[in-house]
């Protein structure tokens, strides 16, 4: 039994779409899926159907992608907090397990010296505090159109009811926090899913580099510590690597759009083994 990760299918392309339908089946494993399925609602539905139908159990965070409120949706399209509960209703019906839901036991192999792990899915957002020290937050859009790098999320996603989306990831923040003191079993190690990094030092995109205020929150620089991580799981960036900080494995696993990954190796060849 296998805890296997991806992120970042971005579905709207044909060939990735080819490509998930081409994943084999592995009942006998669970699938951590960390965000960037689909804009689309119906695409996003579709994938959980497909995906919960593969494999044992299937894990899913929200990334900017899935957030977005498109044009061709119409005036009355969802916004926001009600966005994002569409997109849980549509995994829940499919037995996806969401950021809302309780935290799983891994029930596979445990690591050496771990006698609990729990597996968290987070939906934290980010707060533009990536930004580099010097460029103040009233100033982070127009740093980042000096380099056209300002994140389309300024247009598409929308933070309704909150007024800003620094204070939808506050309270998304606060939230986890009360859950994790909550609902965390003493003495479990966790591994963390989130769609944006938890760390700052480890977006690493040279192509876009001042795309990083759209990239996660300083707030969570420790969660890796404080909350016992045997491993922290990631996407966003279409950076694929493994990193190890303070003995926790942080994992990027984006696949990416269809130039950024080996049509090649199938899909199958980006499921990244966490344990």
């Amino acid at each position: 039994m296998r805890l296997l990760a991806i992120s970042d299918l971005h579905l709207a392309s044909a060939h990735n779409r080819e490509a998930l339908e081409a994943l084999p089946a592995s009942p006998g494993d669970w699938l951590i899926v960390a965000g960037d399925v689909a804009e689309r609602l119906e695409l996003f539905d579709w994938a959980c159907a497909l995906l919960s139908d593969r494999f044992g159990r299937v894990i899913w965070v929200p990334g900017n992608h899935e957030l977005w409120t498109m044009g061709h949706e119409g005036p009355d399209a969802a916004r926001g907090v009600e966005r994002y509960e569409r997109l849980v209703a549509i995994a829940r019906a499919h037995g996806v397990l969401t950021p809302e839901d309780p935290f799983p036991d891994w029930p596979g192999r445990l690591p050496e010296g771990v006698e609990r792990l729990v597996i968290v899915p987070l939906f934290l957002l980010y707060d533009y505090s990536f930004r580099p020290a010097d460029v103040a937050l009233a100033d982070v859009i127009a740093w980042a159109d000096e380099t056209h790098n300002v994140c389309a999320d300024e247009l598409r996603l929308m933070p309704d009811p909150f007024t800003t989306r620094p204070d939808w990831c506050q309270a998304r923040l606060e939230e986890a926090r009360h859950r994790l003191a909550r609902e965390l079993p003493d003495g479990a190690a966790t591994i963390l899913v989130n769609h944006w990094p938890l760390r700052r030092d480890l977006v690493r995109i040279p192509r876009v580099p001042r795309f990083t205020p759209w990239c996660g929150t300083t707030q969570t620089e420790d969660w890796h510590r404080r909350y016992r991580a045997h491993a922290v799981v990631t996407g966003h960036l279409h950076t694929r690597r493994t990193d190890l900080v303070d003995g926790a494995r942080f994992e990027e696993v984006s696949l990416g759009y269809p130039r950024q990954w080996d049509h090649g190796r199938g899909m199958a060849g980006y499921l990244r083994v966490i344990l």
